[in-house]
């Protein structure tokens, strides 16, 4: 899936050039309403596109939909989706090259406690499988792992996986031996003699089972929903100006999964889709089966405040205990801060 933890650019930097930006805009302002073009500078800054990065995860790829068929022209809307390796897009929103980015929900929390100060306004999807723990034989389920090493990237989504796989079955951390490995080297890491299993996604996850005869998944994210959710986070001061398109945008995106959950236009948006990221759509199917687009309703139940997983608060709570405990970051976030579930909550 996506990683934790990553290189943040500084934030000082970029922080004075907005704020140096902010005082040119209100001087223009002034000048503008002195002489009679203010009407003229308020129809430039709204000709302004808002900035979205994205990557290669289904439930964002799905945008490309949107994007092929016009949809954002339909709804008078100015958007441009920018297309990022998943790092650098989170390094592009640190230094306000973005209005908004597609994240999980715990790199949203990532992000802001390194200075990048973002709300998570829209819920994408979950993952509903493309996360896993892959185990090789004898092994068939998680107790089986009992005394035996597995494979991970510490602090990265498939860490928290792994952990919570491991509650699950009535097991501690300690019961096992975790060693470090790159998510993108699990396959080969697995296939090493002292390996017995390894947690990755997709399509890292896909390829270990294929290189290792007899791998299954004995975990995966599927088992446990809401684990990981996907979001648009938004930086705080784009959503207060820009809220009626945000708006606008949240109504193309249920359009989008309307569109691929109906079987009679799910073909096309799968090719669309697979075309992105250059695979076939027969490659591509299988990832998104294992991404869970939430619907309208769905997406404004998760947006209740609760404990567990079903609710973005409860998991998003669960991913910041993670990330403090891990050190991803040394703080613990506000995360009722970080959730606005007012776009979503007021579509019908």
């Amino acid at each position: 899936m996506k990683t934790t933890a990553f290189p943040l650019a500084p934030r000082t930097p970029a922080s004075r050039a907005f704020t140096l930006r902010q005082r040119l805009k209100r001087a223009l302002c002034a000048l503008a309403l002195a002489t009679g073009f203010s009407a003229a500078l308020t129809q430039t800054a709204s000709a302004a596109p808002l900035r979205i990065g994205y990557s290669d995860w289904p439930g964002w790829v799905a945008w490309q939909v949107a994007i092929d068929k016009g949809w954002f022209k339909d709804a008078g809307l100015d958007v441009q989706f920018e297309w990022f390796d998943y790092a650098a897009s989170m390094d592009a929103f640190a230094a306000n090259k973005l209005d908004a980015v597609l994240v999980t929900n715990g790199d949203a929390l990532t992000m802001g406690a390194n200075g990048a100060k973002n709300v998570m306004a829209l819920i994408t999807d979950y993952s509903n499988g493309n996360d896993m723990v892959v185990a090789k034989p004898p092994a068939h389920k998680i107790q089986d792992l009992k005394g035996k090493k597995i494979g991970v990237e510490f602090g990265v989504v498939d860490h928290l996986l792994l952990l919570d796989a491991l509650q699950r079955a009535g097991m501690k951390e300690s019961d096992v031996t975790l060693v470090n490995a790159k998510t993108n080297e699990t396959p080969q890491v697995l296939g090493s003699a002292d390996v017995a299993a390894i947690a990755a996604w997709q399509p890292n996850a896909g390829e270990a089972l294929r290189q290792v005869p007899g791998a299954r998944p004995v975990f995966t994210s599927a088992d446990e929903p809401g684990l990981i959710y996907d979001v648009l986070a938004v930086n705080p001061v784009s959503l207060a100006a820009h809220r009626a398109d945000y708006e606008k945008l949240a109504k193309v995106w249920y359009r989008v999964v309307r569109y691929i959950d109906d079987p009679a236009t799910q073909g096309d948006a799968v090719k669309i889709m697979s075309a992105r990221v250059g695979l076939t759509p027969q490659q591509y199917l299988p990832l998104l089966k294992g991404t869970k687009l939430l619907t309208l309703p769905e997406a404004q139940q998760a947006y209740v405040m609760g404990d567990g997983f079903r609710s973005l608060y409860g998991s998003t709570h669960a991913a910041d205990t993670f990330n403090v405990k891990y050190q991803v970051y040394k703080t613990s976030q506000d995360v009722n801060t970080y959730i606005d579930p007012t776009i979503t909550s007021a579509l019908k």
